[in-house]
């Protein structure tokens, strides 16, 4: 498993010894060692999982960042995290990417209601394995622990991804104010139930 460090709250540093990663094409900064750049064709998700999203005409640009040395990724000054998995998944926004180990493995799920509200599109992406995942945020990343009989409502804009066992529901707040123009705008919020961690950033998408 390569090594993840984090130099800055902007700035991830990736350890390479003859090693692999993905990471969000165009997101090196810069490099030092033997290392290679190549688009990824299938934006790490297989055959089936970059066809569901282009016939969508959604897509994650990835790139595989091979070879021996150190690498430093960062992507519009965006605050960065890095979760790392232990054989567990994580569900998380495909804009939210930035780099992850080439060991762990992933695909697509259906987002439905929430994904095309805020506007992520139909599907989100889940990361499984053991390895670690950088992820990107508008401002520091927030974890809110769901427990049974505690759900959690979440702004669809402000959602990052979420891990455990949890059930993500959408929920509507529609009265004959909103029917008049004079909406609160928080009309619909993403309910989650169960057990786990939900990651939400302090800024809504615009």
């Amino acid at each position: 498993m390569t090594t993840f460090r984090l130099t800055r709250d902007r700035l991830l540093e990736v350890s390479l010894n003859n090693e692999k990663v993905m990471a969000l094409a165009g997101a090196m900064v810069a490099y030092d060692g033997s290392v290679k750049f190549e688009k990824s064709l299938t934006g790490g998700e297989g055959f089936f999982g970059a066809i569901k999203r282009r016939v969508q005409n959604e897509g994650m640009a990835l790139m595989i960042t091979s070879g021996t040395g150190t690498v430093w990724f960062a992507n519009q000054a965006r605050e960065l995290t890095v979760l790392p998995l232990a054989g567990d998944k994580l569900f998380v926004e495909s804009s939210s990417l930035l780099v992850f180990d080439v060991s762990l493995r992933t695909n697509t799920a259906f987002a439905g209601l929430r994904g095309a509200a805020s506007g992520q599109g139909l599907f989100t992406t889940t990361i499984e394995g053991t390895g670690n995942v950088a992820v990107m945020s508008f401002g520091h990343l927030l974890e809110f622990e769901v427990s049974p009989g505690q759900p959690l409502f979440v702004d669809p804009d402000a959602f990052v991804g979420f891990r455990g066992s949890l059930t993500q529901e959408f929920v509507f707040d529609v009265n004959w104010k909103t029917m008049l123009g004079q909406s609160s705008g928080e009309s619909y919020q993403l309910k989650f139930t169960g057990s786990g961690v939900v990651y939400i950033q302090p800024s809504e998408r615009k």
